[in-house]
């Protein structure tokens, strides 16, 4: 799908195969972003779902000063903030599987291999776990999103700068976390 021409003014009326197609377009990439942030496959599939009815309901104030990816990484990003705060999420126990760092093996996989990706998988989750959620943001929209600086400072209100300084003390304080795991 082409993104449409940057202009100020609020976005025209989207028929339901254009949103069909931004859905195909962009929700593997929520759904990562949100599963990451949240560490639930459960959470992430219902926070990307959440994210697509927002951004359907509001699809007439998007201005389109950003791109459509951007604006559903900003709304991503908020609604995964509102249920990290939610009193449910801090107070209620899941009963919820690893699931998502296991894998089906494809057949020519060692069970070794498997073993070790589930693991390492664990660990990051982890060490990602107990960062700040600002480190954890700046840190998953560089390194798994591939965004650039100057893309993170729009979705997180601060300078390139400001992202640069955090995103080496994100990764400083992800080694060390990621070392306390092994």
């Amino acid at each position: 799908m082409t993104e449409p021409a940057q202009t100020n003014g609020p976005a025209l009326p989207l028929a339901p195969d254009d949103f069909g197609a931004l859905y195909e377009e962009h929700s593997r990439a929520i759904y990562y972003l949100a599963l990451r942030y949240l560490g639930e496959p459960q959470k992430a599939e219902d926070a990307t779902h959440d994210v697509f009815l927002k951004a359907y309901r509001k699809w007439n104030e998007f201005r389109r000063e950003a791109s459509a990816r951007t604006w559903l990484y900003r709304i991503t990003i908020n609604h995964c903030l509102n249920l990290r705060q939610s009193w449910a999420n801090r107070n209620l126990v899941t009963n919820a599987d690893d699931a998502v760092w296991e894998s089906t093996a494809a057949p020519a996989e060692s069970p070794l291999r498997v073993l070790e990706t589930k693991e390492l998988g664990g660990r990051i989750q982890d060490a990602l776990g107990v960062l700040p959620d600002d480190y954890r943001l700046v840190l998953l929209l560089v390194a798994d999103e591939e965004l650039s600086y100057d893309q993170v400072a729009k979705l997180t209100g601060q300078t390139a700068d400001a992202v640069r300084g955090k995103l080496h003390r994100a990764r400083k304080l992800f080694a060390a976390r990621f070392a306390k795991t092994a």
